[in-house]
This record gives C-alpha cells, structure tokens and sequence, in this order.
C-alpha cells in the first residue's frame, strides 16, 4: 500500500518535524553515518532511512497514533511500532560530559504527562506525570543573555516520578552528576543543592536594594531555561505521552536533539 507522506516531498517535512529540509537532511546523515542505515540480516525495513527518520520525528512532533501513522506511511501498525523503538534510542542528544571553566548553566524541571503508570506517579498537575530535569545553556550562534531564543539543551537526565521535587530530582535523577563543578542558575525550588538561587526574604522584612536587583537579574536570565522547555513542548508527545517505560526519555532526549539543531540552523 502507497503511503501518503514521504520525505523525498520536502513540503511534508517542515510541518511534520518542526525541521527545515537542509536540517531534517543534515539529520539523517548523521544517522547513516552513525551506521543506522547498515543492512543485518533478517528481514529488511520496509521505508527508507529518510522516511523512517521522518516517521520517527513526526510521531513526536504531532503525537498522531501509531494507526494513523502507519496509514499515513501505507505501512503496517507493527512496522510503525518497530521503527519508533528502533529510532527512540538513536536519536537522543548525547549529554555534555564537559564544560568550559567560565560556562553558567540554567537548571529546572518539567512535568511530562505519562500514561504509563509504572515510570509515572500523580503530580501538582493532576495527573500521572514524569519529572525531567533538563539544562541550558547558550548556543555558540547566539550568546547574549537578552536574546530569548539563545538557550540550547546540554543535558537531560533520567526521568523520575513527578511526585518527587525539583530538589530531591536535582539528585537522584543525576543532573547533578552531570553538571558536576559547573555554575548552575536555579529558582528557589533548589534549597540546600548549591545553587544559585534567588535571595529569599524573611517574614516582616524587606530585601535591600541590592538583593532585589539581584533577584531581578536572575530572574530574566533563569526564564531562559523556561522559553527551551516551551519549545520543547511544541513537539506534541511531551503534552501526552503513551510511549512506555524509557520511550518518554528518549523522546525528551531525541526532541532536545531537534531543537538544538534548530537553533544552530
């Protein structure tokens, strides 16, 4: 059966990935480098790198049922299934194991919807959720605190269960192992962890000056890891994900990758 979507129509890829076709190729090159596209035995891939690739991204990017994907492909609903395992673990971003000496990372947590009950617990959300905690921080196109736009994802750890806080997550998820040494901005969900947070005021006091400048300077840099997670969130699967047990890190891994490679162009 002809499938209706495919990526050698570059019309498709753009609403379907959140890419650019010189994006979406550059993408799919890395992956047959990386030696995703090498033949095994067994039997062989019904769709080609670049139409898995997209079938792929376009699950996360809509969060369409794996019916309605494997009838937009003309593929079976297993073979859709097959592929989206097989390219979850692919295409995750692979964590910054080191950072320059001078760098500042941005550091919060967000909640993922998670139908799979046995990663997720109920949350301040209401409802069954995963805890992500991800970092930020400049791209080397664009490095200017002002600019909105400027925070890429450097690493995304484990998910936890989104009854647990930021402060506990900060730990057992292991961002921090991640981080390490490097200076990390946080909000005032973090006491005890090290780091920089806001100043907090005591009750019937006032902040000097200098504390509320301070606290308004951290506030415009730290709303820079809130703008990545907006974007992060346009790729639909993190509003409602029903992938199960590390389907949802490797989707917030593998969307963290994408909006990287947005921002860099």
């Amino acid at each position: 059966m002809a499938g209706v979507i495919t990526a050698s129509e570059s019309s498709w890829i753009a609403p379907f990935t959140g890419l650019s076709p010189r994006q979406f190729a550059k993408l799919v090159t890395v992956l047959r480098r990386a030696g995703v596209d090498t033949v095994h035995r067994g039997r062989p891939w019904g769709l080609s790198l670049d139409d898995r690739t997209l079938l792929g991204t376009a699950y996360w990017r809509t969060n369409v049922t794996v019916r309605q994907l494997a009838l937009l492909f003309g593929i079976s609903k297993s073979a859709v299934d097959r592929i989206i395992d097989h390219l979850g673990p692919l295409l995750a971003l692979q964590p910054r194991r080191r950072f320059a000496k001078d760098a500042v990372l941005i550091v919060d947590g967000t909640l993922v919807p998670t139908r799979d009950h046995a990663v997720a617990e109920q949350s301040k959300n209401y409802r069954y959720s995963t805890n992500h905690q991800a970092s930020s921080t400049p791209t080397p196109a664009w490095s200017s605190w002002s600019d909105s736009h400027c925070r890429a994802t450097a690493t995304t750890a484990q998910p936890l269960p989104g009854n647990r806080n930021d402060c506990k997550a900060w730990a057992e998820s292991g961002a921090k192992a991640a981080v390490g040494h490097t200076t990390t901005i946080a909000d005032g969900g973090y006491p005890g962890t090290g780091l920089v947070m806001p100043h907090r005021r005591r009750a019937g006091e006032e902040l000097v000056e200098w504390k509320q400048e301070h606290n308004r300077s951290h506030k415009q840099v730290r709303a820079r890891v809130e703008h990545a997670f907006a974007h992060l969130k346009t790729w639909k699967i993190l509003r409602d994900c029903r992938l199960k047990g590390d389907g949802v890190h490797h989707a917030m891994l593998g969307i963290a990758r994408l909006h990287n490679l947005i921002l860099v162009g």
